[in-house]
Protein backbone atom coordinates (compact mmCIF):
# COMPACT_ATOMS: atom_id res chain seq x y z
CA UNK A 1 0.00 0.00 0.00
CA UNK A 2 1.17 3.50 -0.82
CA UNK A 3 1.69 5.44 2.42
CA UNK A 4 2.48 8.78 0.86
CA UNK A 5 2.39 10.62 -2.41
CA UNK A 6 4.61 13.53 -3.30
CA UNK A 7 4.87 16.03 -6.13
CA UNK A 8 7.40 18.82 -6.66
CA UNK A 9 7.07 21.70 -9.09
CA UNK A 10 9.19 24.77 -9.83
CA UNK A 11 7.39 28.06 -10.34
CA UNK A 12 8.64 31.12 -12.21
CA UNK A 13 7.63 33.36 -9.33
CA UNK A 14 9.04 34.59 -6.03
CA UNK A 15 8.16 32.57 -2.93
CA UNK A 16 5.78 35.30 -1.70
CA UNK A 17 3.56 34.80 -4.76
CA UNK A 18 3.73 31.00 -4.67
CA UNK A 19 2.73 31.12 -0.98
CA UNK A 20 -0.42 33.05 -1.93
CA UNK A 21 -1.81 30.16 -4.00
CA UNK A 22 -2.56 28.53 -0.62
CA UNK A 23 -3.82 31.62 1.21
CA UNK A 24 -6.02 33.54 -1.25
CA UNK A 25 -9.42 31.97 -2.06
CA UNK A 26 -9.53 33.21 -5.66
CA UNK A 27 -6.17 31.54 -6.34
CA UNK A 28 -7.11 28.27 -4.58
CA UNK A 29 -10.21 28.09 -6.79
CA UNK A 30 -7.98 28.21 -9.88
CA UNK A 31 -6.08 25.02 -9.06
CA UNK A 32 -7.93 22.84 -6.51
CA UNK A 33 -8.87 19.56 -8.17
CA UNK A 34 -7.62 17.48 -11.06
CA UNK A 35 -7.75 18.43 -14.73
CA UNK A 36 -11.26 19.38 -15.96
CA UNK A 37 -12.57 19.82 -12.39
CA UNK A 38 -13.54 23.26 -11.15
CA UNK A 39 -13.43 24.70 -7.66
CA UNK A 40 -16.55 26.76 -6.93
CA UNK A 41 -15.81 27.18 -3.20
CA UNK A 42 -12.69 28.12 -1.23
CA UNK A 43 -13.31 29.55 2.24
CA UNK A 44 -9.83 29.99 3.65
CA UNK A 45 -9.13 30.41 7.39
CA UNK A 46 -5.36 30.36 7.05
CA UNK A 47 -3.94 30.21 10.57
CA UNK A 48 -2.76 27.47 12.92
CA UNK A 49 -5.93 25.87 14.26
CA UNK A 50 -8.01 27.36 11.43
CA UNK A 51 -10.16 25.29 9.08
CA UNK A 52 -10.60 25.97 5.39
CA UNK A 53 -13.43 24.55 3.26
CA UNK A 54 -12.74 23.81 -0.40
CA UNK A 55 -14.80 22.17 -3.11
CA UNK A 56 -13.87 20.44 -6.33
CA UNK A 57 -16.62 19.81 -8.86
CA UNK A 58 -16.52 17.14 -11.53
CA UNK A 59 -17.15 18.20 -15.13
CA UNK A 60 -20.58 17.63 -16.70
CA UNK A 61 -19.47 14.46 -18.50
CA UNK A 62 -18.46 12.99 -15.12
CA UNK A 63 -21.74 13.82 -13.36
CA UNK A 64 -20.90 17.25 -11.87
CA UNK A 65 -20.58 15.80 -8.34
CA UNK A 66 -19.17 18.24 -5.80
CA UNK A 67 -16.54 16.97 -3.36
CA UNK A 68 -15.94 19.10 -0.28
CA UNK A 69 -12.86 18.92 1.90
CA UNK A 70 -11.70 20.65 5.04
CA UNK A 71 -8.10 21.59 5.73
CA UNK A 72 -7.28 21.90 9.44
CA UNK A 73 -3.96 23.76 9.80
CA UNK A 74 -1.55 22.31 12.35
CA UNK A 75 1.64 24.27 11.63
CA UNK A 76 2.45 27.28 9.47
CA UNK A 77 6.00 28.57 9.02
CA UNK A 78 5.71 31.73 6.93
CA UNK A 79 7.13 31.27 3.40
CA UNK A 80 8.68 27.93 4.44
CA UNK A 81 6.00 25.31 5.10
CA UNK A 82 2.31 24.64 5.65
CA UNK A 83 1.04 21.56 7.47
CA UNK A 84 -2.60 20.56 7.60
CA UNK A 85 -4.91 17.57 7.77
CA UNK A 86 -7.38 17.26 4.94
CA UNK A 87 -10.62 15.32 5.31
CA UNK A 88 -13.78 14.93 3.26
CA UNK A 89 -16.69 17.05 4.44
CA UNK A 90 -20.19 18.16 3.58
CA UNK A 91 -20.94 21.60 2.11
CA UNK A 92 -21.12 23.05 5.64
CA UNK A 93 -17.61 21.90 6.56
CA UNK A 94 -18.66 18.95 8.74
CA UNK A 95 -16.26 16.05 8.40
CA UNK A 96 -17.85 13.01 6.73
CA UNK A 97 -16.87 9.39 6.20
CA UNK A 98 -15.28 8.83 2.78
CA UNK A 99 -17.90 6.19 1.90
CA UNK A 100 -20.62 8.86 2.34
CA UNK A 101 -18.95 10.72 -0.55
CA UNK A 102 -18.89 7.63 -2.76
CA UNK A 103 -15.26 6.82 -2.06
CA UNK A 104 -14.00 3.27 -1.57
CA UNK A 105 -13.94 1.83 1.96
CA UNK A 106 -10.12 2.03 2.04
CA UNK A 107 -10.02 5.77 1.24
CA UNK A 108 -8.25 7.58 4.12
CA UNK A 109 -10.41 9.60 6.49
CA UNK A 110 -7.53 11.98 7.23
CA UNK A 111 -4.60 12.94 5.02
CA UNK A 112 -1.68 14.70 6.69
CA UNK A 113 -0.37 17.19 4.14
CA UNK A 114 2.94 19.05 4.19
CA UNK A 115 3.76 21.80 1.70
CA UNK A 116 7.34 23.06 1.60
CA UNK A 117 8.76 26.05 -0.25
CA UNK A 118 12.37 26.40 -1.41
CA UNK A 119 13.71 29.62 -2.87
CA UNK A 120 15.72 28.88 -6.00
CA UNK A 121 16.27 32.53 -6.94
CA UNK A 122 14.47 35.86 -6.60
CA UNK A 123 11.95 34.75 -9.25
CA UNK A 124 11.98 30.98 -8.93
CA UNK A 125 10.47 28.82 -6.19
CA UNK A 126 10.33 25.06 -5.74
CA UNK A 127 7.29 23.71 -3.93
CA UNK A 128 6.75 20.15 -2.75
CA UNK A 129 3.42 18.75 -1.57
CA UNK A 130 3.53 15.49 0.38
CA UNK A 131 0.36 13.70 1.43
CA UNK A 132 0.74 11.06 4.14
CA UNK A 133 -1.97 8.38 4.31
CA UNK A 134 -2.70 4.79 3.33
CA UNK A 135 -4.30 5.50 -0.05
CA UNK A 136 -5.43 1.95 -0.77
CA UNK A 137 -7.20 1.26 -4.05
CA UNK A 138 -7.10 4.91 -5.17
CA UNK A 139 -3.30 5.31 -4.84
CA UNK A 140 -2.77 5.86 -8.58
CA UNK A 141 -5.67 8.33 -8.82
CA UNK A 142 -4.47 10.24 -5.74
CA UNK A 143 -1.02 10.66 -7.31
CA UNK A 144 -2.51 11.73 -10.66
CA UNK A 145 -4.91 14.17 -8.99
CA UNK A 146 -2.12 15.84 -7.03
CA UNK A 147 0.07 16.09 -10.14
CA UNK A 148 -2.77 17.61 -12.17
CA UNK A 149 -3.63 20.11 -9.42
CA UNK A 150 -0.02 21.24 -9.26
CA UNK A 151 0.12 21.50 -13.05
CA UNK A 152 -2.83 23.90 -12.79
CA UNK A 153 -0.88 25.88 -10.16
CA UNK A 154 2.07 26.31 -12.52
CA UNK A 155 -0.21 27.92 -15.13
CA UNK A 156 -1.15 30.67 -12.64
CA UNK A 157 2.35 32.09 -13.05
Amino acid sequence: MVKQIEVTRTFNAPVELVWKIWTEPELVMRWWGPKHFTSPVAKIDFREGGTSLVCMKAPKEMGEQAFYSIWVYTKISHLQSIEFVQSLADENGNKTAPTQQGMPADFPADIRTVVTFKIISANSTEMTVTEYAEFGSISTFAQMGLEQSMDKMVTIF
